[in-house]
């Protein structure tokens, strides 16, 4: 099979001799909902595309930590940053690429405090530096070309660590009908799953976080809504299913965007 994705462990590559220039922390979400998988599997090739060096840690990867802590159980975080920590220091990690805001989040601000000092990307900070230097580029009359796009900015990427450019900067080389929702960077509305949101069912109130969100994308009047974490991903697509609008309305992660668009 041409271009058949092969993605090495931290561990393999250990075994040749050889290490990786880059980790992609895979996360939770991108290990184990299959959803998020597909867009695992969509950075790994984009690495592939451009020739990275990169590795993942497989099963010696464990949580970050991020919902013990939001969920209010500090010493459950320590303990398993402590593990992480470890691994990636005994494999002297340097950078680190994530699919996951929360993971880019925590191991960025929260690691250094236990020791663990890393170069932290999330995924569409390493695709906009792609698309810098020239490594990734659309193929003319890609499939989103005049295609009316929306982006819905993650809390933990966006008003938590400023990262407003780089996911706009992959959809503006497009060629699409770009619009923003009316909240947008840092007056972003939370898609409902933050916090250890994802993990519990919400308290009573009149309208789901989600369902408000989705009515500000049918708004736009966008047919796509990208997103860049994949907690947002099933909160969005929850969204789309109560609104009924799953026709109208497609949720693609900015990895896939890309992929599709430069044909890889």
């Amino acid at each position: 099979m041409e271009n058949e994705l092969h993605i090495p462990t931290v561990a393999e590559l250990l075994a040749k001799g050889e290490s990786p220039d880059l980790l992609f922390w895979v996360g939770c979400a991108g290990s184990f909902d299959e959803r998020a998988q597909r867009i695992t599997k969509d950075i790994c090739k984009i690495l592939q595309h451009v020739g990275i060096k990169y590795a993942i840690l497989g099963t010696e990867e464990s949580c970050t930590g991020d919902p013990a802590k939001r969920a209010g159980n500090e010493f459950l975080f320590q303990m398993q940053a402590m593990m992480n920590i470890q691994v990636l220091d005994g494999y002297e990690i340097k950078k680190i690429v994530t699919a996951c805001p929360h993971c880019f989040n925590t191991i960025k601000n929260e690691y250094p405090s236990l020791g663990g000092h890393y170069e932290v990307i999330h995924h569409t900070q390493l695709i906009q530096s792609l698309i810098d230097e020239g490594k990734l580029k659309p193929a003319d009359g890609n499939e989103f070309k005049g295609k009316r796009i929306t982006y819905h900015d993650p809390c933990y990427l966006g008003r938590a660590n400023d990262v407003y450019e780089a996911p706009r900067k992959a959809l503006e080389v497009l060629d699409a009908d770009l619009v923003e929702l009316k909240r947008c960077k840092s007056n972003g509305l939370c898609c409902g799953a933050g916090g250890a949101q994802m993990f519990k069912e919400p308290e009573k109130g009149n309208k789901d976080v989600n369902v408000e969100r989705i009515e500000d994308v049918i708004e736009s009047k966008a047919s796509i809504v990208a997103a860049a974490c994949p907690f947002c991903m099933t909160m969005l697509r929850d969204g789309v299913k109560v609104k009924d609008k799953e026709q109208e309305i497609q949720v693609l992660d900015i990895a896939e965007i890309t992929v599709k668009a430069n044909k890889i």
